[in-house]
C-alpha cells in the first residue's frame, strides 16, 4: 500500500509538471496545502515505517518501534488513530462538498481522484480490520490532539490564502459564503472528526472482541517473546 500510495503522488507529480493544462508544477507546490494531499503522505509514511516495524519484528522478535523512547510511542499510537481518521473526513467531504460532477473526462483526474479521495478510506479499513491492534492504542486523549491539528490545518489554509491568494478548499472562502456558513462547515469537520474517532475505536474493539475473545485467535508471534509493554498493541503486562 505504501508503494501504490508513493507511486501515485510521485507520478501526479510528473504528469502534472510536465503538463501545462493540468495546472505544471505551480500547481505541485500549491497540492502541499491541501488536506487530501497531506494526508495522502501521511498514510504512504504510515504503510512504509509499518512495514520496517514489522519486518524487524519478524527477525528479532522485538519491533524496532519498542526501541523508541517513550515520546515517540506515543507519537506512533496518535500516528495510528490518524491514519484511521482522517480518510474518513477527506472522503467525504470530497465527495459530498467538494465534487460537483459530471465525471471526469479525462483518465487522470479519474484515477488520481479515485486514489486520493477513495482509496485512502480503503486504507484506513484496511488498518481497521486486519491488522492486530487494540482498541485501547487510540486513547481518549487523541480526539483532543486530532481537533488540534485539524485546527492547526485551518490556520494553514488561511495562511496559504493571505500569502499564496487561493483558499485550498473554497468552502473556507468566508467572503464567498459567510462567516457562519464557512463556521458551520469548520465545526461539522471537526465533530465529524470525533465521530470518525469513535467508529474507528469501535470497530476495533470489536474486531479484538470477534478474533480473540470469540474465536480465539491470538495470532502467531515471532519467536513468542514476553514484553512488558507491547507497543504494538497499546497494552501493558500482555504476553499478546
Amino acid at each position: 500500500m505504501s508503494l501504490y500510495i508513493f507511486v501515485v503522488r510521485f507520478f501526479i507529480i510528473g504528469w502534472t509538471c510536465s503538463h501545462s493544462v493540468f495546472g505544471g508544477c505551480e500547481d505541485v507546490r500549491a497540492s502541499f496545502s491541501f488536506f487530501t494531499v497531506l494526508t495522502y503522505w501521511g498514510l504512504g509514511f504510515y504503510f512504509l515505517i509499518s512495514a520496517i516495524h514489522t519486518f524487524t519484528y519478524a527477525r528479532s522478535g522485538s519491533p524496532l518501534l519498542e526501541r523508541f523512547p517513550r515520546p515517540l510511542q506515543a507519537l506512533h499510537a496518535f500516528y495510528y488513530t490518524t491514519v484511521v481518521t482522517y480518510p474518513f473526513i477527506v472522503t467525504i467531504v470530497y465527495w459530498g462538498i467538494i465534487y460537483k460532477g459530471p465525471w471526469y473526462p479525462e483518465q487522470f483526474d479519474a484515477w488520481s481522484n479515485i486514489s486520493q479521495h477513495g482509496l485512502n478510506t480503503a486504507f484506513a479499513l484496511f488498518e481497521i480490520v486486519i491488522p492486530r491492534t487494540s482498541a485501547a492504542q487510540l486513547e481518549w486523549v487523541h480526539m483532543l490532539w486530532l481537533i488540534i491539528v485539524l485546527a492547526l490545518y485551518l490556520a494553514l489554509a488561511y495562511v496559504t490564502y493571505y500569502t499564496q491568494h487561493f483558499y485550498p478548499y473554497t468552502f473556507l472562502d468566508i467572503e464567498a459564503n459567510g462567516s457562519g456558513k464557512v463556521a458551520a462547515y469548520i465545526v461539522g469537520i471537526a465533530v465529524a472528526g470525533i465521530i470518525f474517532y469513535l467508529i474507528a475505536k469501535g470497530l476495533i474493539w470489536l474486531r479484538e472482541w470477534v478474533t480473540e475473545r470469540k474465536l480465539g485467535m491470538d495470532g502467531k508471534f515471532a519467536q513468542q517473546r514476553f514484553h512488558n509493554y507491547d507497543t504494538e498493541l497499546g497494552t501493558i503486562n500482555s504476553k499478546h
